[in-house]
């Protein structure tokens, strides 16, 4: 049985799912297997810091360890191993803590605000995230600082066709979400779009639904470091950088919820 068919079938919370939550339990070991460190960031993979930023807006207590997507029961990260119980996907492993352990990430915010919340998700994670990674993998230099490092101990006469072939698994998942045949303006164009409209929705706000964090602020952020990382470079950082909201925003999320990782939206590339 699915999360979804598992909550919805608990008579607790049947009646007002999804937004009442109802049962706890106390002193579970909760491991979150992500990418680890990478790319000047405290996860390489941004959903992997979404997460983990909710764990510790929770107030849950985690040990962090790197796997494979492999490894994953849905082939994808991140996943949590919650006391013996594996849940893949973010989002879900959201829904599964929440309805777990008793509490909800968006308790401050009315209906309105929650549907608000939940299409401001679904543009970061949807649409602009993948016009933020198109850089990563289809930039020469960026995928020299990027996936390429995964496959400095493979011999160089192989080391080219491996590379290739990640980009062709990368291009079909692109030509999945509608972003493959599009030229290299026109993806920055579009995630500057999102990135615009995130911006207006900030404003001067501490958070993106007021002066506390809720859910989509996880992603928000998780989405804009990925970005915002010296480590690649790209027009559509550039956009980013010139948007000081977002910019101070996402200074704001990682001193809060990373206090210990040293953090810069600065430095100078190595020659590829």
């Amino acid at each position: 049985m699915g999360i979804v068919s598992h909550i919805a079938a608990d008579s607790r919370v049947a009646a007002a799912f999804p937004y009442h939550i109802a049962s706890t339990q106390e002193d579970a070991m909760i491991i979150l297997y992500g990418a680890g460190p990478g790319f000047g960031l405290p996860d390489a993979s941004p959903y992997s810091m979404k997460t983990a930023v909710q764990l510790r807006m929770a107030g849950l207590d985690f040990l962090v360890r790197p796997a494979s997507p492999a490894q994953s029961p849905k082939g994808q990260l991140p996943f949590i191993d919650d006391d013996g119980e594996l849940v893949a996907d973010s989002t879900f492993i959201r829904l599964h803590l929440e309805w777990k352990y008793g509490f909800d990430l968006d308790a401050a915010l009315d209906a309105r605000q929650r549907a608000e919340a939940w299409a401001i998700e679904r543009m970061v994670e949807n649409h602009f995230g993948w016009t933020a990674a198109w850089p990563r993998y289809f930039l020469d230099r960026n995928l020299a600082h990027g996936a390429a490092r995964f496959l400095e101990g493979v011999p160089q006469a192989r080391r080219a066709a491996m590379i290739e072939a990640l980009r062709s698994r990368v291009a079909a998942d692109f030509r999945a979400v509608g972003l493959e045949g599009h030229e290299p303006d026109e993806i920055e164009w579009l995630g500057t779009r999102s990135l615009q409209s995130l911006s207006a929705i900030l404003g001067d706000k501490a958070y993106l639904m007021g002066d506390r964090p809720s859910g989509v602020d996880a992603i928000a952020f998780a989405q804009l470091a990925a970005l915002l990382t010296p480590e690649f470079d790209s027009p559509l950082r550039l956009a980013a950088e010139g948007m000081l909201n977002l910019a101070d925003y996402t200074d704001r999320m990682m001193a809060r919820f990373y206090p210990d990782f040293v953090w810069s939206r600065s430095g100078i590339l190595e020659p590829a």
